[in-house]
Order: structure tokens, then sequence, then C-alpha cells
């Protein structure tokens, strides 16, 4: 009995290659979607790269909430290129390997990023309560110190999540190479595992849940307060404040809970096609990189005109 239960394998010994799936297109249809992705990544880099570049450049905006947005930058940059620079060859060439070492980096990068983006947005929204709630005390509680320190609190916990999730896949014996998504992830690698890893799944729900949910709690407790006060002041135009304040922190979480949710419900339908749920599965780290600095552009009138100045100046002749 004891020989049935041990079940032998032969894992795959390094240097492991696997093959992405991706879209299931011919080269013909690979030309036009290099084309279109090329485009939403160059639109991508200019949004994102723009906002980084005008909050440093303009000491005005050397501010908590400017600074954070810096910071959702980078993290949104982090996220798009890991996942575009590695698609866009797939349509070009039709090559589809990545080796191990290349699929733990992406899938680690793109972990981090879901995860980071919801500590960041939870950071910029308690500096948002603070700022409408505490007006007063506002340059008190939210000094230098305190703003490098949510900033690093949340790039830490959204990197040691994923770090340990991460370790706990050493030494999982890998028994095949065919990874069924677009990009690699820590499911889509364990999925390829010789044994049962049940300690690596529930850590990676565990982490899911903890992530989601703590960032919805902030938000949901720093939104519903911001709108108490504006109410209970009584200011003229308080609610119009309140949400031309915050509408942009809210339509990015928004839309990447959108995004996230997508990709649930897309693969709870098999009459979806292999490729729709593909292109929803990379909705929340393609989507939300590229439309957030135009968010910024159009909801903030600092951010909107220092982008004015700035192309304004590159445009005149020198």
């Amino acid at each position: 009995m004891a020989e049935m239960e041990n079940v032998s394998y032969v894992p795959l010994k390094q240097p492991i290659v696997f093959n992405l799936e991706g879209f299931v297109i011919n080269r013909q249809q690979g030309y036009p979607l290099f084309v279109v992705s090329l485009i939403v990544y160059a639109v991508m880099l200019l949004g994102n790269i723009t906002v980084v570049t005008v909050i440093a450049v303009d000491a005005k905006l050397h501010k908590p909430m400017y600074v954070m947005m810096c910071n959702l930058a980078v993290c949104d940059l982090l996220g798009g290129t890991t996942v575009m620079a590695q698609m866009m060859p797939q349509f070009l060439t039709g090559d589809k390997t990545i080796g191990y070492v290349a699929a733990i980096v992406q899938a680690f990068c793109v972990h981090t990023y879901g995860s980071a983006v919801a500590t960041i947005l939870s950071a910029m929204a308690y500096d948002r309560y603070i700022a409408i709630c505490q007006p007063l005390h506002y340059h008190a509680i939210m000094t230098t110190r305190r703003l490098v320190s949510l900033c690093f609190l949340a790039w830490f916990i959204a990197v040691c999540l994923v770090a340990i999730l991460f370790i706990l896949n050493v030494g999982t014996p890998l028994c095949g190479t065919l990874i069924m998504h677009v990009y690699c992830s820590n499911r889509a690698i364990l999925s390829l595992a010789c044994i049962p890893t049940p300690i690596n799944n529930i850590y990676g729900l565990c982490m899911t849940w903890f992530l989601s949910t703590g960032s919805f709690l902030v938000m949901a407790f720093s939104y519903v307060q911001i709108l108490k006060a504006c109410i209970i002041k009584q200011e003229k135009n308080s609610r119009s404040k309140a949400i031309q304040t915050c509408a942009s922190h809210l339509t990015i979480y928004i839309l990447f809970e959108i995004a996230s949710v997508i990709i649930i419900v897309a693969y709870r339908f098999e009459e979806v096609s292999p490729n729709a749920k593909k292109f929803c599965a990379i909705l929340f780290i393609i989507v939300p990189p590229t439309v957030n600095p135009i968010i910024y552009g159009v909801a903030m009138k600092d951010i909107r005109s220092n982008i004015a100045k700035l192309f304004k100046f590159t445009a005149l002749p020198k």
C-alpha cells in the first residue's frame, strides 16, 4: 500500500525553459497586435514618465499626495513593462519560450505590482483622510519622516508578502513546461509541480484576502469619514470639494478592482473563448497603468497645468 501511495515522478532539471501558450493566433494576426501593443505601451510609458517628471521638477508638487502618486506611477511602470516587454516580441516573432529565471522574475514583478497597487492606494487614502478631516494638524502629522515611512511600508509589505510566496516554492519539483497563460505567475508555475502544494496555495489565498480586504477597509473608512466631514462642516461646495479631491483616487481604485474582477468572471464561463479569457486576464496590468496618468492629468489641476507647461517648454524653438 505504501508503494502505491508513493507516486514516482521524474522532475525536470535545470536549465528549464517554459513555453507560454499565449494568444492562439497566426503570424499575420501577430503583426497588427504588435503595433497595437506598441502604441499602448508607448502611451503607458509617456503618461507615467510625464507624471513622475512633472512632480520631480516642480518643487511646489513635493507634497505627500504627489509623492505617493509618483510611487503609484513607478508601480504601474513595473507591472506594465514586465508584461508588455515580454508579450510584444511574441506577436512579432512567434517565440513563446521563457527561461526559468526570467519566468520567476516576471511572476515576482507581476505579483509585486498587484500587491503594491493595493498598499499604495491605501496610503493615498489615509493621506486624503488626514488632509480633509484634520486639516489643521495635517502638516504636523504628515511630516517628511511620516511620508517616507508610509511609502516604504507600502512597498515593504508588498515585496515581503510576495517574497515569502516565492520562497515557499523553493525546491518544488516541476514536471511540465507548458504555462497555460500569456505571462508567468506563481499559480501558473505551481500548476506544473510534480507534487501537491497545499501550503503554497493556502498562503497565496490568505495573502490575496489580506491585501484586498485590508485595502478595501482602509479606502472605505477614509472616504466615508471624508464625506461625513465635508457634510458636517456644511461649507459651501463642500461635497464638490470632496469629490474633486478624491475622485481620481477612487476612480483608479475602482478601475483596478473592476479589471481584477473581470478575470474571475471571464474564467467562470466556458463559452468565453480562450483568447478572450487571456485578454481579460491582462486587463488589470495593462489598463490601469495606461489610464491612471490620463485620470491624473484630467482630474488634478496642478498636474494638468504643469504638464501643459512642460510640453509648451519642450515645443519652443531653440
